[in-house]
């Protein structure tokens, strides 16, 4: 009897877990194939203009033509530097003073290019916008005063489209970035500094509400031991309103990867925007495709994204037992 209890006391860790992991697994991978499965149905009965609407199938299809073209246009870029570095040893070994030119391969961007430039310009603009965001939250959450002062101009500046401020950017950043060797291109300055301004206003306001919500307890504390402003902020203020920080950071990340497509888009920053616009004026049967898998790809990277804010919230919180989801 006592062997039977703790064989089933033995066994059932072993069942809640297994069961766990079943419904971890079995749930998300059904809602996929119910997905593939609508998608798949929706396909065959949708024609366009430039044919059947892509489904699953060609769309796969098409993910490996893009990355056989990348394959493609990479052995190019080898074998043109290979040509270049040849004849430039040839001119140096005839005479070692001669002036050697070295140029750039302008190939065509391939797809994983793209995904690439529209990474580092979303990375670029959100950080310009998390340096300005952050601190000012700080101050609006710390002092009532300032924060009345400027919520009229947020909640003036927060529902503003992408593009509106584009054009402004644009010709902003062609009267002041005059350069004649320029580090950045002026369409990616667009797209970024359009993705920035979007950026700015979650966090702000996620980060007002945060320091404001401070336990006042810990606030009293921090004024009768006569801490520091800054060390007040870094001990005090920070650590508390991390989680509502991150919430900001996370809202204004994913609502620049939504911004940064258009901005691409109108800026022909080359990006995915650029990528699906030129699919789209394109209008081969292979497009709808190729525009599918770039639509897909910017909802992997922006759910990629929103699980690196998530772990990097978990790395710098005190809290070690926040939730990835």
């Amino acid at each position: 009897m006592a062997a039977a209890l703790l064989g089933h006391s033995d066994a059932s860790p072993i069942r809640a877990k297994a069961n766990s992991v079943l419904r971890a697994t079995a749930l998300p991978t059904l809602g996929i194939g119910v997905f593939l499965a609508l998608w798949q149905l929706m396909a065959i009965n949708i024609e366009t203009s430039l044919g059947a609407f892509p489904g699953p199938s060609e769309v796969l299809d098409q993910i490996e033509n893009l990355a056989e073209e990348h394959v493609r246009t990479r052995e190019k870029a080898e074998a043109f530097y290979e040509r270049q570095d040849k004849r430039n040893a040839k001119l140096l070994e005839r005479d070692p003073n001669s002036s050697i030119k070295v140029r750039s391969y302008t190939g065509k961007p391939t797809f994983l290019d793209q995904v690439i430039t529209s990474l580092y310009t979303v990375a670029f603009g959100f950080v310009i916008a998390s340096l300005i965001a952050v601190p000012l939250g700080i101050v609006c959450g710390i002092h009532e005063s300032i924060y009345k002062a400027v919520n009229p101009i947020i909640q003036v500046f927060k529902p503003i489209s992408p593009l509106a401020w584009l054009p402004l950017v644009t010709m902003v950043i062609s009267a002041v970035y005059v350069a004649d060797d320029p580090i950045f291109e002026k369409s990616f300055l667009n797209s970024a500094f359009t993705v920035a301004l979007c950026c700015l206003w979650p966090t702000v306001i996620n980060t007002t509400v945060g320091v404001a919500g401070v336990d006042r307890t810990l606030v009293d504390v921090s004024r009768v031991i006569k801490l520091r402003p800054i060390t007040h902020i870094r001990k005090v203020v920070l650590p508390a309103a991390v989680p509502m920080v991150f919430t900001g950071l996370r809202l204004s990340l994913a609502t620049g990867w939504m911004v940064l497509i258009a901005a691409e888009m109108l800026a022909q920053n080359p990006g995915l925007g650029k990528f699906i616009w030129d699919e789209f004026q394109n209008g081969s049967t292979n497009s709808l495709g190729r525009i599918m898998v770039a639509v897909l790809t910017i909802g992997l990277v922006g759910f990629l994204l929103d699980q690196l804010m998530l772990r990097l919230q978990r790395f710098v919180s005190w809290d070690k037992q926040a939730v990835l989801r």
